[in-house]
């Protein structure tokens, strides 16, 4: 059904997709790969039996002009064995980099959260970006303006509406072992617009492995009834670099 109704949205990115790898793939320069992973968990038993899962995974794979993304971030929380949360946000991306200040961008979003009050909501959008703040050597920041079509479906109906996405990324490296990054979205529609924020700090304990303390900000305009329209999440995890 999410396939069908999004074929031609999937079909476009799709492309994308493709003529970034026949590209990247065609030529014999040497490509890059680099993959994080963050884990945090807390578990209690004795009169209290919780058990709280925190993971995200990331891949990016730099090939020429070409910068391919694929990551997992998700959250799992029982209390006395009764199911009390759960999410998983999986995004997919392809950027084509113009130039050293500019690029292009198309991207897969996909997010599963039991108790939203949806079955699952998709995006599927296609981007130009620039890169800002080159002059100093511990700042970066980028945006991103787009548009494309998102798909939203509710146990007993299902809905896709036409989205305007903005995005921005700041890292800053405040010390020689300590990075914030902070990233802001929207995107907007007729029916509904979502806005994401998250603020992480990092501290280096060794040379591939962090400690990394993130606040998390949802919000949606509009949801199904009973549901909050805001949602937080704070969490302390262990990043490894591979």
């Amino acid at each position: 059904m999410l396939i069908t109704k999004q074929s031609p949205i999937i079909a476009g990115l799709c492309l994308v997709f493709s003529l970034g790898a026949s590209s990247a793939f065609a030529q014999e320069t040497e490509d890059t790969l680099s993959t994080e992973i963050e884990l945090g968990a807390i578990f209690t038993s004795g009169n209290t039996e919780d058990e709280n899962i925190k993971f995200k995974g990331n891949v990016v794979y730099l090939k020429d002009s070409w910068e391919y993304g694929f990551s997992i971030d998700g959250f799992r929380s029982s209390k006395n064995n009764v199911l009390a949360a759960q999410r998983v946000y999986t995004v997919g991306s392809a950027t084509y980099n113009l130039n050293e200040d500019s690029f292009v961008v198309g991207r897969l979003a996909h997010e599963d959260d039991r108790f939203s009050g949806y079955d699952s909501q998709s995006d599927a959008s296609i981007s130009f970006g620039q890169n800002l703040l080159r002059q100093y050597e511990n700042l970066d920041w980028n945006y991103t303006i787009g548009a494309g079509m998102r798909y939203s479906k509710e146990p007993n109906d299902s809905f896709r509406e036409a989205i305007v996405r903005l995005a921005s990324e700041l890292r800053w490296n405040v010390s020689d072992n300590a990075l914030f990054v902070q990233t802001l979205s929207v995107e907007s529609g007729k029916e509904s617009s979502i806005g994401r924020s998250e603020s992480s700090i990092q501290s280096d304990i060794m040379e591939n492995l962090s400690m990394k303390f993130t606040i998390k900000v949802k919000h949606q305009t509009e949801v199904p009834i009973g549901r909050e329209k805001t949602d937080t999440e704070a969490s302390v995890t262990l990043l490894l670099r591979l």
